[in-house]
């Protein structure tokens, strides 16, 4: 599952605040929030970034997205809306090798971000 802290998280061999699960995708809170509601949705898959990423991961990819909006609409989240984020590489702020999208929410969010 890869030798991330995302892999390490997904395999229990490090505490995380995990507020959803699947066969498919785990996620948990971000340790450190940019928003009131920051959580990150991981495929178990380790892919290492988006361009890494294959058409055999399209319904992989689209279970990612379908799980961030289910939480969204569970939470409360959805009707004032959300923020979903999938950064790719160094320079797109990639700081973990094991793809992940970032939910926020809890606060108006800005465009462009910054």
């Amino acid at each position: 599952m890869g030798d991330t802290i995302f892999g390490k998280i997904i395999r229990r061999e490090i505490p995380a605040d995990i507020v959803y699960e699947d066969d498919d995708v785990l996620a948990f809170r971000d340790l450190n929030p940019q928003a009131p509601v920051h959580v990150l949705f991981v495929p178990k898959k380790p892919i290492a970034t988006l361009d890494g990423a294959t058409a055999a991961d399209a319904e992989l990819l689209g279970k990612l997205l379908l799980a961030a909006a289910a939480y969204a609409r569970r939470e409360g989240l959805a009707d004032q809306g959300y923020r979903t984020v999938i950064n790719c590489n160094e320079h797109g702020g990639q700081t973990v090798f094991h793809l992940h999208l970032h939910l926020l929410a809890g606060r108006q969010m800005h465009w462009p971000p910054g």
